[in-house]
């Protein structure tokens, strides 16, 4: 009886548990590599289209922009000082 317990705890848990999913492009890199295959996926690791196309050459790929790479650095808004009070 306690073996089928515990049995019934640890499948429960393993069913609770989400599946997880993995990111398809990596932000750090502006152009990524995708692969045609029987496994496709995306390579993001390049910084230019023309290291990836010089890597892509004789493969099943093509070269795209990462649409999650930043293009500018969000900047902060500059405070502009208050205007002075009259009588001061």
């Amino acid at each position: 009886m306690r073996c089928a317990r515990l049995a019934l705890a640890v499948i429960g848990l393993l069913l609770a548990g989400g599946s997880a999913c993995a990111q398809t492009y990596d932000p750090s890199y502006p152009v990524c590599m995708q692969i045609y295959g029987q496994v496709g996926y995306f390579d993001c690791r390049y910084g230019s289209f023309e290291q990836c196309r010089y890597l892509a050459v004789g493969r099943s790929a093509t070269c795209v922009m990462n649409p999650y790479f930043p293009l500018k650095k969000p900047t902060r808004p500059r405070r502009s000082s208050p205007p002075p009070r009259p009588g001061s």
